[in-house]
């Protein structure tokens, strides 16, 4: 790794004593089995590298295996870069690892031409591949200059610096401050920040500078000039003329003290002869450190070897095995310094000296860099690297090479496509608006019709991403109605997208868009999932529920009966499972719920579509606080979370508010909705609001606040939502009786009577009689009561069949039937304390007291003394999976699952997984 002498001596000084004892912690701990990530932040040479190479020398005594990687501003464009450097020595190892792991580094590395990884399962398969190194000895991994890794690298990396636990690694990265680079993506792991050295050390750190002796007015300027920096006391002095260390030591205070330090070097180079600074430009132009390729250049060049020498001599460049910069600034100084023409001399001579075969995509960069004006050739080059990358899963490096590939066309129609399509991987890659700007430079008037309306569907999901705007689903609408005579295929899936937002945004756009999607061309035959659900959702919003829900169920079994994975990619269809699923509440069809809700998070984990993961993971969380089983959401929602937190995605609430509301838990439940009803990006009456409107409404019916479950239900019934209005029905109906308003549960009994006839499912028909029963009275209640629960018991919904005990077991309480009322409360207060739902639990255990029986208290189980996480491994393990299956499902090593096994085991008193299987894991 690169190093300047100065840091070097910075190492050893008393001002960096927490820092080297830090270093030594975390590798103490690694040696271990408790891994462990720091970040060395601080400004350009405050001494990051020194940091780092102390890490280095501490380790290699106590026999670490020692790994680096180096960020390089000029490589940020080459995906997978800074990633491959640090794991290229190890991929011997990945034999070791699952095939769809191995799989996704040989895509990420350009090894195996395979559809593109999702970056987080690469991210996985590093974690592995790290974890099998370590087993063999403990390893360290350093990471200079971390914020000029290439984005995707800087994505892996941080995701495994956040998933390391149990194994015998350390990684440390070093980050410039905020302002270069992907930095973002490390915020929230443990960090040192490094300040300047008190004046001291400064004192002493010149003093290694400077050997004649200094005025004491002299060195103290330059100690406050150079503000404790390390790199400025060394550099600053040596390119001072005698006469200014004798007697003034004066340097312009506008500058920052990088600023100043490149300055100096800027200097130093601009001193030596033409030929060596052309040279040196070589050199700072290709950072990979390849010597052959550094002659090979110069040679174009008509550079002579010998004119390394004066750069070697200034200790500005070090050709031996690499060609080294003595500091990252000396580089950027170097580049900055030369003129436009020298900048394409160079990289055209470094294009011509590349192998086209084993690095095309370099030579393309370069070439590129080499054209003044346009040129057709390199741009069409550069987007043949942007579809490699792409097929890497490096979008960002993709984008890049598009947006210049677009800057080099010269044919207008051209230039506007490339520009279009470098648009669409610069949305996909999460920088929409650098997409909408590239837009706005183009010339679109060249585009043809299928293309313009590309473009206007591009511009409305952009606006969908960053707004949710009540503009955007008009703006979807026009663009499928443009791509009607052109693509009839996307057009309808464009119009699904337009009924979808409109819901989600809430505003009562959903019907006139549903009206307007009933126009959407002709499905192809035999029809996709997607058609069927288009049409059965237009049909449902437009004539009515009853005339729609039959349309939908066909959608649903058509994504249930589907084929989900197509060539190891998802299908077009599966792209809308989390639709269908939703849909599947709408219609009340558990079983169909059920199938989705796992299908979509099953294949999630099989394409390692972590991005995506947590949103399936918290649909089927929900899914299972409605089947009765809370402790299995529980355990969904928290690796949702963990995921979420690893990935630095946006964290999501609604999981999270239902299982608190099915619980009982006022005070996270009521947070949880202050936090949606806050969010800008939630719209009030869209459909995030309404799905917390309903978790205020299950919460408070628990609880026995009836007026205000009752307000709650009928705003989450507004929603356009139709799952959320079939699920919140009920919640209304309960309300509206105990709250002493018999007209408003007969309006809602009649709507959700319909949709329970119209779905015909148990689930419907079961809550149907259920809320019959309460609005009844007499025998006819009765009868109303026995349905529901024999109805309920046939379908999977454990928690509404718990209710319907309940609500039961109250009204013949009322009636005066105590011995039946014990019998039937004291099943409903098994079931419900059994699943965690609290507050319901508690509304029996005071129905059962009134009737002269205590409720019996819920037995302590084994699982109780687990944390959520770990109660999620047991039952993994309980059902047989391996460490490695399990750690391959959760994202982590497998020796992780091992360290929480132990703890499970001693938690639980048991030596074996045998022991695990026989215990009952609720």
């Amino acid at each position: 790794m690169p190093t300047d002498s100065g840091e070097n001596e910075l190492a050893n000084l008393l001002g960096r004593r927490a820092e080297r004892v830090a270093v030594e912690h975390l590798l103490a701990q690694a040696q271990t089995g408790r891994s462990g990530a720091f970040v060395v932040r601080g400004e350009a040479g405050i001494g990051k590298t020194a940091i780092l190479e102390h890490a280095r020398e501490t380790a290699a005594p106590l026999g670490f295996r020692v790994e680096h990687s180096v960020g390089a501003e000029s490589e940020t464009q080459f995906a997978f870069a800074g990633l491959h450097q640090l794991c290229a020595p190890l991929l011997d190892h990945t034999t070791a690892l699952p095939e769809p792991q191995q799989a996704a580094l040989g895509v990420a590395f350009g090894l195996r031409a395979e559809p593109a990884p999702d970056r987080f399962l690469v991210g996985l398969a590093t974690l592995n591949l790290l974890a099998e190194i370590a087993e063999e000895q403990p390893l360290l991994c350093l990471v200079d200059d971390a914020q000029w890794l290439d984005e995707v690298s800087a994505q892996v990396l941080a995701f495994v610096a956040r998933r390391v636990a149990a194994e015998r690694i350390a990684l440390l990265f070093a980050l410039r401050d905020a302002g270069d680079g992907p930095v973002d993506v490390f915020a929230g792991l443990p960090e040192m920040r490094l300040d300047g050295l008190g004046g001291t050390d400064a004192e002493a750190l010149l003093a290694t500078a400077v050997r004649t002796p200094l005025d004491d007015e002299v060195r103290n300027r330059i100690v406050a000039e150079a503000r404790g920096n390390p790199l400025a006391l060394l550099e600053l002095p040596r390119s001072a003329p005698p006469t200014q260390l004798a007697g003034g030591f004066e340097l312009p205070d506008t500058l920052s003290v990088p600023h100043r330090v490149e300055d100096e070097f800027r200097r130093r180079s601009g001193s030596l002869p033409p030929e060596t600074q052309l040279l040196l430009l070589v050199a700072a132009a290709e950072p990979t450190g390849d010597v052959a390729l550094l002659w090979r250049a110069a040679e174009q060049l008509g550079i002579a070897r010998e004119a390394a020498a004066p750069a070697e001599a200034t200790g500005l460049l070090e050709i031996e095995l690499r060609v080294r910069f003595c500091h990252p600034l000396a580089r950027s100084a170097v580049y900055r310094a030369a003129t436009t023409p020298d900048h394409r001399r160079v990289h055209g001579a470094l294009a011509a000296a590349t192998d086209p075969q084993t690095d095309p995509d370099r030579r393309a960069w370069h070439r590129a860099q080499s054209v003044l004006g346009t040129d057709e050739d390199a741009a069409a080059e550069l987007e043949q690297s942007a579809d490699r990358a792409r097929a890497r899963g490096g979008l960002a490096a993709a984008a890049a090479f598009l947006q210049r590939a677009t800057e080099l066309t010269p044919e207008p129609a051209v230039r506007a496509g490339r520009a279009l399509k470098a648009a669409y991987v610069m949305h996909e890659a999460g920088a929409s608006e650098g997409a909408l700007e590239l837009l706005m430079a183009a010339p679109v008037g060249s585009l043809v019709p299928l293309q313009r309306a590309r473009l206007d569907l591009l511009r409305a999901q952009i606006a969908f991403h960053l707004t949710r705007g009540t503009e955007v689903p008009g703006m979807l609408m026009d663009a499928a109605k443009a791509l009607a005579p052109l693509d009839a295929a996307l057009s309808r899936e464009t119009y699904l997208h337009a009924l979808d937002a409109a819901i989600i945004n809430g505003g009562g756009d959903a019907v006139r868009t549903a009206e307007a999607a009933l126009a959407a061309p002709a499905p192809e035959v035999p029809p996709r999932p997607v058609d069927l659900l288009l049409d059965g959702l237009a049909t449902t919003l437009t004539r009515g529920y009853s005339a729609g829900a039959p349309g939908l169920r066909l959608a649903l079994a058509a994504f249930r009966d589907g084929p989900h994975v197509e060539s190891g990619q998802s299908s077009q269809s599966d792209r809308w499972l989390w639709l269908a699923g939703r849909n599947a509440v709408a219609v009340l069809d558990d079983e169909l719920l059920y199938v989705l809700a796992s299908r979509n998070v099953q294949l999630a984990r099989e394409v390692g579509a972590l991005a995506a993961l947590p949103a399936a993971l918290n649909f089927l969380s929900i899914t299972s606080v409605l089947l009765g089983d809370l402790a299995h959401a529980s355990e969904l929602a928290a690796e949702a979370t963990v995921i979420t937190q690893a990935t630095g995605g946006v964290p999501l609430c609604h999981a999270h508010v239902i299982l608190h509301a099915w619980r009982g838990d006022q005070a996270e439940t009521t947070a949880l909705n202050t936090i949606i009803a806050q969010e800008d990006s939630y719209p009030d009456g869209g459909t995030d609001v309404a799905l917390a409107q309903y978790a205020v409404a299950v919460l408070h019916n628990g609880l026995g606040n009836y007026s205000v479950a009752q307000e709650a239900a009928e705003r989450a019934c507004r929603s356009a939502e139709l799952s959320i209005s079939s699920t919140g029905l009920p919640e209304l109906i309960e309300a509206s009786v105990r709250a002493g308003e018999p007209a408003r549960a007969a309006l809602a009994l009649e709507q959700f009577s319909s949709r329970a006839d119209a779905c015909g499912t148990s689930w419907a028909l079961g809550l149907a009689a259920r809320s019959r029963a309460l609005t009844s009275t007499g025998p006819d209640a009765e009868k109303h009561y026995r349905e529901a629960i024999e109805r309920l018991d046939k379908s999977r919904m454990a928690g509404d069949t718990a209710r319907a005990h309940l609500v039961y077991g109250e009204w013949l309480r009322r009636e005066g039937r105590r011995q039946d009322a014990r019998k039937s409360l004291r099943t409903a207060h098994q079931l419900l304390s059994d699943m965690g739902a609290e507050a319901f639990a508690e509304r029996a255990a005071r129905e059962l007291r009134a009737t002269g029986e205590h409720p019996r208290k819920r037995t302590t189980q084994p699982a109780h003394a687990l944390t959520t996480h770990e109660l999620h491994i047991a039952r993994l393990v309980a059902t047989g999976a391996t460490s490695r299956e399990i750690g391959a499902q959760l994202f982590l090593s497998p020796r992780t699952i091992e360290a929480h096994l132990r703890s499970i085991f001693r938690k639980l008193g048991i030596t074996s997984r045998r022991q695990l299987k026989e215990l009952p894991l609720r």
